[in-house]
């Protein structure tokens, strides 16, 4: 069976510390496991010995590696308040914050995606040309209104006079 029955995709964790994806029938890296994730796909990480459960482990030692490499999106300010978040008395609070701020990032950023494409419709070489009509007609206009000094006057009446 490659594919849990709640539709999950199954990947198993082997004792050499290598990952199978078994809808796939193929050795993955922890970097093929990121794009997995990026790509919104759905998977669970079990020991194929013991069955144990190993998701949360995987997806943070991929935190880890991104947090190695490049620019860190964590600081020591904001990975120190997470540890002292850990007690007891503000765990669950915690956990419910950041769960939700997550939803709320994500929401945001697909509104913002959307109105981006919204305002990018077709190809970027589209926009630009229509930026540049635009940007013309703004400059034909202001030269139309800078040589004609009636421009704002009541065209009832003739100027000549």
């Amino acid at each position: 069976m490659t594919d849990l029955n709640d539709g999950i995709r199954l990947i198993k964790k082997y004792p050499n510390r290598r990952l199978y994806d078994t809808q796939d029938s193929k050795y993955i890296t922890l970097d093929d496991a990121r794009e997995m994730v990026v790509d919104g796909m759905v998977f669970k990480v079990v020991d194929q010995k013991t069955g144990e459960e190993l998701t949360r482990a995987i997806l943070l030692q991929i935190i880890m590696e991104q947090e190695n490499s490049g620019e860190p999106l964590f600081n020591t300010e904001v990975l120190s308040e997470f540890i002292r978040n850990y007690s007891d008395s503000s765990r669950d609070n915690f956990s419910s914050f950041m769960s939700e701020s997550m939803k709320m990032f994500t929401q945001q950023q697909a509104v913002f995606m959307d109105k981006m494409g919204d305002a990018v419709k077709g190809s970027p070489m589209d926009f630009w040309m229509g930026m540049t009509k635009k940007n013309l007609d703004n400059m034909q206009e202001m030269q139309q209104k800078f040589h004609n000094p009636f421009f704002n006057s009541d065209t009832s009446e003739d100027p000549k006079s």
